[in-house]
């Protein structure tokens, strides 16, 4: 409970001091006075200027969701023959087909695909760091370096000008973990057989990574993102935000039974619609924008609600209630919800801009400008009004200093801010496709029935000529069946249904998702044969390729650095810092997993040849396999360590059951135990790999457990790597 609270006061406490640099709240009964060019007037002309120039990408999305719900727009215009109205939904399909792929890769393996590794020169953290067990077996096993006791400065392999005393700064927050082998240790990777490695900088992005991830479990990433996946299949781009600081109840009971929550703050991300959200009119993309704004549509409770959020200003938001209501439906709301001719609501429109204001507008509101930010011409910073209110103005807490807003496009369109969907690459083929299923069911109707001829000059008059069973005409003349007779029409509806699928064809083109991706029967040929549909699942996933890798480089990765300068900036648990990198993970799922799987076994199969053995990491690849299967590689692989021990677990049991072990004269020596240098990789064990067990050489014990100093150290490092 302690380190609970603890942690949580600590970083509430790094939140306010970034954030000091506020406006201060109302007096009691004071109003605003807000002349021409202050904050409010500032953001509203911002959003009007905004809302004006997006209302072109307001009509392509209106037109991609009707073509989604299978509603007829009223720009449509049928003629007075037309009888049918039919609607084939195959936007609908297809937007959803779409969607679920990119669930499929982005979460198909249960983890998000956001990974921390250590840069290829850590800077500030010593990236590998070794010590013998046995001094005595080093001298004995590694050759001398000369009359003098002790190790040389290439052995201690420091940097440039660096001392032992630097060094041992550089393992940070790992430095009292290896107090004990202080005096023995030595940076770099340890090669005799007796040396113990450890990876300082391996570890703490290790630490970040399940941060991260579990801070992104707290705060239901994955189901905010596939909201954001959504939109993007459907009209072209997909919003997150965040992170921000929120905080999480977590239940609890004390020993009396009374329930005491506990509240914990937690980074957390959100997904915004790409309906309430307006950009800077001039910027192609988010690193191009200067400012953005995000329209809420918040009720009474949620509007005082927000009294309880840091830094919003109490006063301020009574008074904006006080004023009442005042949000206003948009035109695109009316028509997305099928015309409603309603146009008020009881809601209050707040908008939130994150960006950058002159200082003299800041100066205006007498805000607490920081010292070394008093000579600058503009400020980032975050607002929100509300009724002519300001109800919060503080400084952007974020360093570096970023607007906390992610669009990533579903097909990036160079020339404009918001990317292009799923459902306007086929807006043409879906109008061909209702046009041509149109005419063939009035075709239909019309050849399914009789049509009448009557000659009324050989009928008796005033005769009702409805037609009916049973009916009876009365004849004054004429041959019989010359009064009243019937004819066809031509049924043309097969003309009509090949155009169609004509056109569903080309809406594989335009979209590049083909109809056997999601689900269509019928396939003949190659496609017939596993190993054919294989292919065929290959092919079609160059088409997702590029969207995924709009992912990556739009929203996971950046989001993946923002997370990461979160805790580098507001948690100062020194175990988790370090010069580290964020890589976002999406693109490597989009090999299909049998494909994927059977390519890894093949080079299992390469790597057993004792020649070859020691060049293969074994762990990364056993753990690639397990995730080519939908395994949780953390569940079902060992670590190094853990097979090490197996591995000599396994030979010793060898050792003492020659009549159980295999024989195999080419990969095995005396007894069933493995020839020096082939380990288990050279019998084709596939659960040990290549791993030295101890006291081989290349056997480094830099994770697991072990017996004796082995097991010690990894007490002192918290479980190894």
């Amino acid at each position: 409970m302690d380190n609970f609270e603890d942690e949580n006061t600590e970083i509430d406490r790094n939140m306010e001091e970034s954030d000091s640099a506020s406006i201060k709240d109302m007096k009691e009964g004071e109003t605003t006075d807000a002349p021409v060019g202050s904050i409010v007037s500032f953001v509203e002309n911002k959003f009007s200027r905004a809302e004006t120039a997006r209302m072109g990408d307001e009509v392509r999305w209106i037109t991609a969701y009707r073509n989604y719900r299978g509603i007829y727009g009223s720009d449509v215009k049928f003629t007075d023959t037309e009888k049918s109205r039919v609607f084939v939904k195959v936007t609908k399909t297809k937007v959803l087909a779409a969607y679920g792929q990119l669930v499929e890769v982005l979460f198909g393996n249960n983890k998000f695909p956001i990974s921390i590794e250590p840069s290829k020169l850590p800077d500030g953290i010593a990236e590998s760091v070794h010590f013998d067990t046995d001094p005595a077996a080093q001298k004995a096993g590694a050759a001398p370096a000369g009359p003098e006791a002790g190790p040389t400065p290439e052995d201690m392999k420091l940097r440039p000008g660096e001392t032992m005393p630097d060094f041992r700064e550089r393992l940070g927050a790992f430095k009292k973990k290896l107090e004990p082998v202080m005096d023995n240790l030595k940076e770099g990777e340890g090669h005799t057989p007796t040396s113990v490695t450890f990876h300082p900088a391996h570890v703490a992005a290790k630490k970040m990574e399940k941060k991260i991830h579990d801070q992104l479990d707290s705060s239901n990433a994955s189901k905010k993102m596939r909201t954001a996946a959504f939109e993007c299949a459907l009209f072209g781009t997909g919003i997150m935000k965040g992170p921000f600081a929120v905080d999480k109840e977590y239940p609890h009971w004390d020993e009396e039974g009374a329930y005491k929550p506990r509240i914990k703050t937690l980074p957390s991300i959100d997904a915004v619609s790409i309906w309430n959200f307006y950009p800077d009119p001039d910027a192609n993309n988010m690193d191009e924008a200067e400012h953005c704004i995000q329209r809420h549509k918040l009720s009474r409770s949620q509007m005082r609600a927000l009294k309880k959020r840091p830094f919003f200003r109490n006063n301020a938001i009574n008074m904006a209630i006080k004023y009442g209501e005042q949000y206003t439906k948009l035109w695109w709301e009316q028509v997305m919800e099928d015309d409603s001719q309603s146009a008020a609501v009881e809601r209050f429109q707040v908008l939130e801009f994150w960006g950058y204001v002159d200082r003299e507008i800041l100066e205006e509101y007498k805000v607490d400008i920081p010292k070394e930010l008093r000579k600058a011409d503009e400020l980032n910073v975050n607002i929100w009004i509300c009724n002519g209110e300001v109800l919060r103005l503080v400084m952007n807490p974020f360093t570096p200093q970023i607007i906390p807003y992610y669009a990533v496009p579903y097909e990036v369109n160079p020339y404009s801010f918001f990317g292009i969907g799923l459902a306007e690459n086929m807006d043409d083929t879906q109008t061909l496709m209702n046009g041509f299923m149109r005419m063939a069911v009035d075709n239909a109707a019309l050849s399914g029935n009789l049509l009448i001829e009557v000659d009324e000059d050989n009928l008796v008059p005033g005769q009702d000529l409805t037609v009916y069973p049973g009916k009876v005409f009365r004849r004054s003349g004429g041959a019989p069946g010359q009064a009243i007779f019937g004819t066809s029409f031509p049924n043309v509806s097969n003309e009509n249904m090949q155009m169609f699928d004509k056109a569903r064809v080309l809406a594989d083109e335009s979209t590049g998702l083909p109809s056997f991706s999601h689900g269509q029967t019928g396939i003949s040929g190659v496609g017939r044969t596993a190993s054919g549909i294989s292919m065929l699942m290959s092919a079609a996933n160059g088409s997702v390729r590029t969207v995924i890798k709009n992912v990556d480089d739009y929203l996971l990765d950046p989001m993946g650095k923002a997370m990461f300068a979160f805790n580098m900036q507001f948690d100062h648990d020194p175990e988790i810092k370090g010069d580290l990198e964020v890589k976002a993970r999406g693109t490597s799922s989009l090999m299909a997993n049998e494909v994927r799987s059977q390519r890894l076994m093949q080079f299992l199969g390469v790597v057993q040849n004792p020649a070859l053995a020691p060049f293969a990491k074994m762990d990364y690849i056993i753990r690639q396999i397990a995730e080519s299967m939908d395994l949780d590689p953390d569940k079902v692989a060992n670590s190094l360590g853990e097979a090490a021990i197996q591995a000599e677990v396994l030979k010793k049991f060898q050792a003492e059951n020659p009549e159980q072990a295999p024989q195999d004269p080419q990969g095995q020596g005396p007894g069933g135990a493995p020839v020096q240098g082939q380990g288990a990789a050279g019998q084709g064990a596939a659960g040990t790999g290549g791993v030295a067990a101890p006291g081989e050489q290349g056997f480094s014990g830099n994770e697991g457990g072990g017996s004796g100093l082995d097991a010690q150290l990894s007490q002192y490092l918290g479980g190894g790597q």
